[in-house]
Formats: C-alpha cells, structure tokens, sequence
C-alpha cells in the first residue's frame, strides 16, 4: 500500500520572515529585481504558498550605484500620465538615476515584477529602498545577501571601446 501524499500549505501564522541586507553597488538592476522579486514572494523558500505571504522584509543600500547594460541608461523610457487628455509624459532612465530620487529605476523594476493585487500591493511595502548606505532599520539586524556571488552575471562588466 502506497501512502498517500499530502500538499503543504503555509499558514500565515506559520511563516517565519526574516530581514535581508543587499548592496546594490555595481549590480544590474534587471538581475537584482528578480532576486528581490523572489525574496519579496518567498518564492525561494520550501514552503512557499501563493496565497499567503510568505517573503522576507529587504532593505538596499546604495541603490544609486546600480548599473543598466548596454545602451538602456540613456535609451530606456519611463511612461506616466497625468490623468488629463493628452498628459503622457516620459522620462529616461539617466533623468531619474542622476536625479534626487535614483532609487526609484529599482523600486519601480522591482515593482513591476511583482503580481498585482493586494497580496502584491502587501509584499512590496517589505521592499526599503536608499540611495546612499545608510539605513534606519540596524535593530532587525538584518542579514546580508551577496547577489554578486550567485551570478557573475549579476554585476555589470565595464566595456572599454578601442
């Protein structure tokens, strides 16, 4: 006789969050937003559940210094409306990441990857974006994760034209 198998389903008391420090210095943004992405979800843990949310809290330092390859820094375009007829605007990329918020290019990829919804909506305000290294959050005393060790794809190489 065969024992039948069960399917686990997280329970939200269940779920065990813990806090991640990720440095954002010279690493590609669309690589370290899947990686966010998935944290945010919980999509890397065994007990994963769709339902529930069942991520980590992230806090990213030194989002200012992220890298876009190949020509996207000043070719990539950002769209927002204004709600009034005709009221597209469009900002590039270099705009907003030499500009007083450049850790919005992150949140906003990051965002973007994420499903929308309330659950959605939920998973992205564990999300703590700053532009420099510093970070209010030293009491969580969160855990940093080396994004630049699962990949050497993940940091941006420097290309010298000549």
């Amino acid at each position: 006789m065969v024992a039948a198998m069960s399917t686990y389903s997280a329970k939200p008391g269940e779920v065990e969050k813990k806090w991640l420090l990720i440095d954002a210095s010279g690493l590609v943004v669309g690589r370290l937003a899947v990686v966010i992405a998935n944290h945010l979800r919980g999509k890397h843990k065994p007990t994963f559940t769709p339902h529930i949310d069942c991520g980590d809290h992230i806090v990213v330092v030194n989002a200012d210094k992220v890298q876009l390859t190949g020509n996207k820094r000043k070719d990539k375009t950002y769209y927002r409306h204004t709600g009034y007829p005709g009221g597209i605007k469009e900002t590039k990329a270099h705009q907003i990441l030499d500009g007083d918020r450049p850790e919005r290019v992150l949140h906003m990829a990051v965002q973007r990857m994420m499903p929308g919804g309330a659950l959605g909506r939920q998973q992205l305000k564990k999300l703590r974006v700053y532009a420099g290294p510093d970070h209010p959050h030293e009491a969580q005393e969160p855990q940093p994760l080396d994004v630049a060790a699962m990949s050497a794809k993940n940091t941006a190489r420097v290309q010298i034209n000549g």
